[in-house]
């Protein structure tokens, strides 16, 4: 099938995306036209107003500020940016944008498992034709990989999710369980606490994880996708496979025998059972110590929080995963893409800015200057009793990961994994079978968009 007929099937599918991203505001509306961008639209101030304007939509916590830190420092060009709400809002106000040729803004922030789905629609431009690759050096292996394509690259990474365990300190010592550093020892220290009688759990596996289960299959040695955009045209998927099944058979073991709880992500309850106790421990990303700040008031007074590695399934051949990020990328609509490319590059290019971002918006940076200064290694966090969780934890896991390759349905793809999981915890379908549906939805999908399976 050629090339014009897949980027309009895409244009469909992207309109439904729906990914839980950073938290972020209310839209304030936009600009009507790609580029230069209405001063009385922006939600900052803009210094220079002779200046070059720049549009960026984003949704970063404390994101004001970094840009303030921008306009003060450039004559030249300044920032206008619009908060048109996050992920879910803002991928479909793209992809409208795309379809009418008009209306996307110059700078986008894109979660990194979406860049595909616009990049085969040429929503992105490449940004090596303004010397991006000369800053290559300057950030995380792995951020990098999540935004290149090839010999392409179509983003600015900012942050990152590195994987890690935070846990309850209180609770495991008054039930005399180690802290896990294996999987092995998680099973049996589930099954402990509740032989000691306790109301919780030590550990909860949503079905509805989605990017989380996913973070946990590739630990285990599953790679989902083989797809470039050197080759839109073929894909390769394997989500059947015995590193998913491995991971699959071990939680519902777990929550089987009632040792574990399958609450699901993101609700209120969920929310509850985090600070409250009920889960001993939270498995989460580097931006989940913020997440758990911000539920502070709501939290149990007792508690006493800490964070340790995720546990591994080969302690000798450690396995670091990461579960989120995001970046900048140029639209094909910017009027000046050059300018584009500086802010994208220039928006979380100081320490000042990151500072702003690490401190009020809890991101984890991809921007080695930052991450390897002494001021991020050392940063010690009073929640978690003065511990410096980025030296104890994230960044080891930071640096271990070489990236991940998403396809360009990923939303498709998660909400047949939910499926999937969904009818092994209802008890209609085994594992294997489960499995095994959702690789052939994948297929099935993805031979109907018109790839060519590899």
């Amino acid at each position: 099938m050629t090339r014009k007929r897949l980027i309009a099937l895409a244009a469909s599918a992207a309109a439904a995306l729906a990914l839980a991203g950073c938290a972020g505001g209310q839209a304030e509306g936009s600009p009507s036209e790609g580029g230069g961008g209405d001063a009385a639209a922006c939600a900052n101030k803009i210094v220079n107003p002779d200046a070059e304007q720049v549009t960026v939509w984003a949704w970063y916590p404390a994101f004001e500020g970094v840009v303030d830190v921008f306009n003060n420092s450039h004559d030249d060009v300044q920032v206008c940016w619009v908060n048109a709400g996050v992920g879910k809002d803002v991928y479909p106000k793209f992809s409208t944008a795309l379809e009418a040729g008009s209306g996307a803004p110059d700078v986008i922030q894109l979660e990194n498992e979406v860049i595909p789905s616009f990049t085969i629609r040429n929503g992105l431009a490449d940004l090596t034709e303004f010397g991006i690759s000369d800053r290559e050096e300057l950030y995380a292996p792995g951020a990098w990989s999540d935004v290149s394509s090839g010999s392409a690259v179509y983003a600015v990474p900012v942050d990152l999710g590195p994987v890690g365990m935070l846990y309850r300190a209180d609770i495991l010592e008054e039930s005399g369980i180690e802290v896990p550093t294996t999987w092995d020892e998680m099973a049996t220290a589930s099954k402990q606490l509740k032989a000691a009688g306790a109301e919780g759990f030590l550990a909860n596996y949503p079905t509805n994880g989605r990017s989380f289960s996913q973070a946990l299959f590739a630990q285990a040695g599953n790679v989902p996708f083989d797809f470039s955009t050197e080759n839109i045209e073929e894909i390769g998927i394997d989500v059947n496979d015995s590193a998913t099944k491995e991971v699959l058979e071990y939680w519902f073991e777990l929550i089987d025998a009632g040792v574990v709880s399958a609450d699901d992500r993101s609700t209120p309850d969920f929310n509850a059972a985090v600070v409250n106790g009920r889960h001993a421990t939270y498995l989460a990303a580097a931006w989940g110590p913020g997440y758990l700040m911000g539920l502070e008031e709501d939290a149990d007074p007792e508690a006493r929080w800490a964070a340790a590695p995720l546990p591994q399934w080969d302690p000798a051949n450690p396995v670091y995963v990461n579960w989120g990020g995001s970046s900048f990328g140029v639209t094909s609509q910017a009027q000046n893409p050059e300018a584009a490319a500086l802010v994208a590059s220039e928006l979380f290019g100081t320490e000042e800015a990151w500072q702003i971002g690490i401190e009020q918006g809890a991101l984890f940076p991809t921007y080695l200057p930052v991450l390897e200064s002494d001021y991020f290694v050392e940063l010690e966090y009073p929640f978690f009793g003065g511990q410096k969780i980025n030296k104890d934890v994230f960044l080891e896991a930071a640096a271990a990961y070489e990236g991940f390759t998403f396809s360009p349905f990923q939303t498709f793809a998660y909400d047949k994994l939910t499926e999937a999981q969904a009818s092994v915890l209802q008890g209609t379908s085994t594992i294997d079978d489960a499995l095994d549906t959702y690789q052939k939805a994948l297929e099935d999908y993805a031979t109907a968009q018109g790839f060519t399976l590899k």
